[in-house]
């Protein structure tokens, strides 16, 4: 076989590799190429082993057919108050015809840039900076809205548009810190305010109940105090009547007494006239006393008063007879039943036996820190001292 034949082979063969070569696609998933033949849209490659017809069919573009994320830089924003702001967007977008997505648009990235920019300066044109501030989520849904409808024919699908900062100037920063600073030194004195209020009327509420209590405690000692002072009062009167029960009864024992050794001593004049001088002296005491007795006449009225009472003897001096006992006088009452309790002196059972325990435990003994401790009869005796001979004497 000559060199020739040998060259030619080798073309063949590198000839049927190249239009093999040509001829397979293989497309990784969740990718999607676009063909064209001789320059015109022909298919769209999906995923997997693809045949081609080698020199005549080519891969225009690859599509990641997967959703994407794409943050697009600050844009300055004017609001309806003439601030400028700086808004951060970021879009999620999956492309969803891939044919459209590479013969309608020639960039659609940079098409929803522009088309997220333009729109968000439309809305944010017609709101405040508190309301731009304020309604994130529907700046959000508007936004997204626009995008989807007017990328719909590009083959792309706008899944969600995010505001990701919104950064007013220093200037206003510095003001809203301010008023924020503001509202929550007022909310804090509101706060404070409400508390003192409520303080005052928790302590309003206290003093009340405090003196409706103290009045009670007040009417009730009042009530208990006139009860004791009552019941002392019944108890002295009691006490007052018994005394001076006892005390006539006591001068009427004395009188029958004196009166009976009297009757039984038989007393001559001179005898009355003695005792009538003793009496005499105690008559005069006192400062408002205002009697006056001439001595002289001392003898006619002890004379008058021993011949009214007294009986003449045999030596004719005047001498008191007792009368004759006389059994219709009635013998001399004895004490009303009624007024025994009033002379009893035994004390209340009750009240001994509470002054005996009190004496009990007022007797017993308090160990203190000086207590020395009682002694453990099981304990082993401590060894005496051994004690050396003393001086002795002389």
């Amino acid at each position: 076989m000559t060199t020739a034949t040998l060259i030619v082979i080798a073309v063949l063969v590198l000839f049927v590799l190249i239009v093999m070569a040509k001829s397979v696609l293989v497309i990784p998933q969740a990718t999607s190429a676009v063909i064209e033949r001789l320059g015109r849209y022909r298919t769209t490659a999906a995923p997997g082993l693809n045949i081609l017809v080698p020199f005549l069919d080519r891969v225009r573009a690859r599509i990641d057919l997967r959703e994407q994320v794409v943050s697009f830089p600050p844009q300055p924003v004017i609001t309806q108050d003439n601030l400028t702001v700086s808004i951060d967007t970021v879009v999620y977008f999956q492309v969803t015809d891939p044919r459209a997505a590479v013969y309608e648009i020639s960039n659609y990235i940079v098409g929803v840039e522009q088309l997220a920019t333009t729109t968000l300066r439309n809305l944010v044109g017609g709101m405040s900076l508190e309301e731009t501030l304020t309604s994130r989520d529907q700046i959000n849904s508007q936004l997204r809205g626009v995008l989807d409808e007017a990328t719909g024919r590009w083959g792309i699908r706008v899944a969600r548009v995010e505001l990701k900062a919104i950064d007013p100037p220093p200037s206003i920063q510095d003001s809203m810190e301010k008023q924020m600073r503001a509202d929550r030194e007022k909310r804090a004195m509101i706060l404070t305010a409400e508390g003192q209020r409520e303080s005052a009327i928790k302590t309003a509420e206290g003093q009340k109940q405090s003196q409706i209590l103290a009045a009670e405690g007040a009417k009730q000692a009042a009530i208990l105090a006139a009860e004791a002072e009552r019941q002392s009062r019944i108890l002295t009167a009691q006490g007052e009547r018994a005394a001076r029960y006892l005390q006539a009864q006591g001068q009427a024992k004395a009188i029958e007494k004196v009166f009976a050794a009297i009757k039984a001593g038989r007393p001559t004049p001179e005898v009355l006239a003695y005792q009538y001088l003793q009496t005499l002296p105690q008559m005069a005491q006192g400062d408002a006393n205002k009697v006056w007795l001439v001595p002289s006449d001392y003898g006619k009225a002890l004379e008058g008063f021993a011949r009214m009472l007294g009986t003449p003897g045999e030596d004719g001096v005047f001498r008191y007879e007792p009368p004759a006992p006389d059994p219709a006088t009635p013998a001399p009452e004895a004490d009303d039943p009624s007024v025994a309790d009033w002379f009893d002196t035994a004390p209340d059972p009750v009240v001994a036996e509470a002054v005996r325990a009190a004496e009990e435990v007022a007797r017993k003994e308090v160990p203190g820190p000086l207590a020395a401790p009682a002694p453990n009869p099981l304990a082993a005796p401590a060894p005496r001292p051994e004690v050396g001979p003393g001086p002795t004497a002389d």
